[in-house]
């Protein structure tokens, strides 16, 4: 591969300690009795296969999950009158006829997306209850990626030990006891659809063979909810599983198997689909998932359970240790549900902070990898056959924020699940744009897709009057997904990854662009119709969400032109694409700040300051993006701030996680901390908030009342922003600290320009630090203080940093309609240096007293 600067050093980092070794602490989610619901349970994945485990004494429950099995097929759903409505709604938009452009818009409406699927139970039966056991414990060891159950019945102990392996592509369960012959339980397999049998093969060999719906019904009112079509559309996939004990005897029931009096069993089971591509059928072109199947379970089962075991550590923990972070004690002694709540009653736990860093990224780790499809909505674990929106990919944030932990928390392997994805958005949005809007160049994504990667709007066609274009009308996903591929070359510096993956991506988004950008009546280059996603402002009494240029469009293609003319000059590409896009870039509609000294959302002044909307889209720029910063645009950033002040702090799980890091750019270590506690508020069973959204027992965010594992993912984000922070052309170590974290450690963070951070804090202040180059070239670092180093020569930083993968922003423009005085920023101090690194080279600093 060719990396930008010098060559690459090994891909794993041996990270050099700000102190001696000490030993690692426990990162344990753990609890006294088991799993009473799904919310309950913990998960356990290898991106392809997730189960959740309930850890029931005389039942067990294993939930399992394909992250490919959906229902039905490719569907494009484009609408071939599109060009005639879009027309239309540009037409009554710039005469102001706003309501009439909401209604046209409808016309847009397409089917919606696919339903992502649960695959079946496995259930372990046992002959005694949980009245009969005592000293119970269920954990989930994410150092080892592994779940166990134990207990005691009648002074035998029993042990289940579980994981599911990426190796070797299974699940494996292992049930063992004090003593001989004390292990005896029956094995039944389901599954939650309903077109499905079950084959015993052999006292040791169970197969469920079952097939999908062919639609789940997006609506409740819908008169067919669920339909299973035997010869047509509708994916196939079998569930494979086998015993192997030590000592006892096999036994076979009616659609069951067993074992009687073993000393010890391995369980193992394996699944697949007929999935073949986003643009193939699974039926009439799919794969059989027999064999498939089969030849995983046949090969695992070749080994025993400490070589799996061995195999899948191996893999796991060559990502998952990559980071530590020691934010304070873990508090063993209590049960993680316990620590929610006693978090939320005011006892300080910063080692739960750290915990739940760490849980972000084992569930990504967890729920999809190169070569699978993205995470979706809830990662990879769905008990229903409707669950909420789907379990989709809602792509105006949600599946944006499965990813923002993928580059600086070390995992960056991670993001290309996102990445192969967007191809096959590509080749369908490139139809859905010259379909539905008459664009011949690029392609696009709207708000809704599935694994079939459908691009077109959703909305229920003629039939559902809910439809509406508040998240309809928004062909924005794939402009913000090309952020995600930029964000990956500056934190690696891989031209080649640049040049053959990233640059058609973009190119691509950015051709759309350029055709969908309209002229208003003073000239700026405009979105028409245009929305700030799921949201709508209130005009003369009425409810509307299209108008034009809201500043969630423009802050999404000011953006994606920046990117555009910094990826061509390292490409050294020059040629009339990016002409244009050069030429667009000072005629976008800018930012403007509105009477009431806020971030304008739209294109006219029409915010409310009692607008608690969960979407702040408009604040974009903030972050992810970097074009609104305290440093460069203090008016834009006073401006963000008294947005997020008129939307207030309680949303959903997902919206509290973006507050996070909108605070932590903003430099308000404490508001931020503010936000993460918020989101950790425990809304399982034992507590009166249940139904609210918040953090369920088994840590898994909520949202509207239901898991959204987004919030998950973007929380960890949040707190590697609070330590360090690289988007305003410099690396800003602990740049958001918050005062309940006064000390701490942290290793293995990742910021643009290919550097890796260890560092160590206390009382607030920073101690010492370690920066891995692995590009090489000039690293440009801020602290708080001032830095020596032993290794190297520091210098004042002076002008544009000359590193290409960490340049500051662009220079904005804005409008200043302000009525009242701007929200003052905190005050930023620190001293920026400079010094030359080479590729594979680490250097050590201290902190002058």
């Amino acid at each position: 591969m060719k990396f930008f600067g010098l060559i690459v050093f090994a891909s794993v980092v041996f990270l050099i300690s700000c102190q001696p070794h000490k030993e690692l602490q426990p990162l344990m989610l753990w609890y006294d009795e088991p799993a009473q619901s799904w919310q309950e349970a913990l998960p356990l994945g290898n991106g392809l296969t997730g189960a959740m485990v309930f850890g029931g004494v005389g039942a067990e429950q294993f939930l399992l999950n394909d992250n490919t099995l959906w229902s039905g097929g490719p569907v494009p759903g484009n609408r071939e009158r599109g060009p005639e409505v879009l027309a239309a709604v540009r037409e009554a938009v710039f005469a102001g006829n706003y309501a009439e452009a909401d209604r046209l818009w409808r016309g847009m409406h397409g089917p919606y997306s696919a339903r992502y699927l649960p695959m079946g139970n496995l259930f372990l039966d046992f002959p005694f209850s949980q009245e009969d056991a005592t000293g119970y414990r269920r954990s989930l060891d994410l150092r080892r990626a592994m779940s166990e159950v134990s207990f005691t019945v009648d002074g035998v102990q029993y042990t289940r030990e579980s994981f599911v392996s990426h190796p070797d592509q299974v699940l494996a369960v292992k049930l063992s006891a004090s003593g001989k012959a004390n292990i005896t339980f029956d094995v039944r397999l389901t599954s939650e659809l309903e077109y499905y049998t079950l084959r015993v093969v052999s006292a040791d060999y169970l197969i469920l063979e079952g097939k999908a719906p062919s639609y789940v019904a997006h609506r409740d009112h819908e008169p067919i909810q669920v339909l299973y079509d035997s010869d047509g559309e509708g994916m196939t996939f079998e569930i494979h599983l086998r015993l192997i004990p030590t000592g006892g005897e096999l036994t076979a029931h009616n659609g069951s198997i067993g074992v009687k009096g073993a000393d010890e069993v391995l369980l193992l089971v394996s699944g697949a689909t007929s999935f073949n591509g986003f643009d193939r059928s699974p039926v009439f072109e799919g794969v059989d998932p027999a064999p498939i199947a089969r030849e995983r379970l046949a090969a695992a089962a070749q080994m025993p359970f400490g070589t799996l075991l061995e195999r899948h550590q191996a893999d796991y923990r060559g990502f998952f240790d990559r980071v530590e972070l020691d934010l304070g004690p873990q508090l063993v002694n209590y049960p993680t549900d316990e620590r929610l709540l006693r978090l939320n009653a005011g006892n300080p736990d910063p080692g739960l902070a750290a915990l739940y860093f760490q849980y972000g990224r084992y569930l990504m780790i967890a729920s999809a990898r190169p070569g699978t499809p993205p995470s979706n909505l809830q990662g990879i674990w769905n008990p229903f056959v409707q669950p909420p929106w789907g379990s989709n990919y809602t792509i105006n944030i949600n599946t944006q924020m499965n990813y923002w932990p993928a580059e600086i928390t070390n995992l960056p392997e991670f993001h290309h699940s996102l990445f192969d994805f967007m191809e096959g958005l590509a080749v369908n949005g490139a139809v859905t744009a010259r379909t539905n809007y008459g664009i011949e160049k690029g392609w696009l994504a709207s708000h809704n897709t599935d694994i079939w990667a459908k691009t077109s709007p959703t909305g229920g066609e003629d039939w559902d009057f809910r439809g509406s274009p508040r998240w309809s009308a928004w062909p924005m996903g794939g402009v913000w997904f090309t952020q995600h591929l930029w964000e990956h070359f500056l934190h690696n510096g891989d031209l080649e990854f640049l040049e053959q993956k990233a640059w058609p991506l973009m190119q691509g988004s950015a051709e759309f662009l350029l055709n969908w950008l309209i002229e208003d009546q003073n000239g700026y280059l405009v979105t028409n119709p245009s929305t700030s996603p799921e949201n709508s402002f209130n005009l003369n009494g009425q409810q509307i969400a299209i108008s034009m240029a809201s500043t969630m469009d423009m802050s999404l293609i000011r953006e994606a032109f920046s990117i555009i003319l910094q990826a061509a000059d390292m490409l050294n590409i020059s040629n009339s694409f990016t002409q244009s896009v050069r030429e667009a870039i000072p005629r976008l509609y800018p930012f403007h700040i509105g009477r009431l000294g806020q971030l304008q959302e739209w294109y006219r002044d029409w915010d409310d300051p009692n607008d608690s909307h969960r979407h702040i889209s408009h604040l974009y720029s903030l972050h992810p993006g970097n074009q609104i910063t305290p440093l460069y645009t203090p008016e834009l950033a006073m401006a963000a701030m008294q947005t997020l002040e008129h939307r207030g702090d309680y949303s959903t799980g997902w919206s509290m996680a973006w507050k996070l890091n909108w605070w932590a750019r903003l430099k308000d270590g404490n508001k931020a901390y503010e936000m993460f506690k918020s989101g950790l508020t425990y809304v399982g069973r034992k507590s009166e908030l249940r139904g609210r959204d918040g953090t369920g027992p088994n840590l898994f965010t909520n949202a509207h009342g239901a898991v959204q594992i987004d919030g998950n993912f973007g929380g960890t984000a949040g707190i590697a922003e609070l330590l360090v922070q690289s988007h305003e052309g410099y690396i800003h170590l602990l740049p958001a600290l918050p005062d309940a974290l006064p000390s701490g450690e942290v290793k293995g963070l990742v910021v643009r320009g290919g550097f890796v951070i260890d560092m160590k804090w206390e009382n607030g202040m920073l101690e010492s630090a370690v920066i891995h180059s692995r590009l090489g070239g000039i690293c440009r670092i801020k602290v708080n203080g001032t830095l020596t180093s032993r290794d190297v020569k520091l210098v004042p930083a002076a002008g544009d940093n000359p590193n290409p993968l960490l340049s500051r922003p662009d220079p904005m423009t804005f409008v200043n309609n302000a009525a009242v005085p701007l929200l003052e920023l905190n005050h930023d101090p620190g001293n920026i240096y400079d010094f030359q690194t080479e590729a594979g080279r680490s250097y050590r600093f201290r902190m002058m007293n």
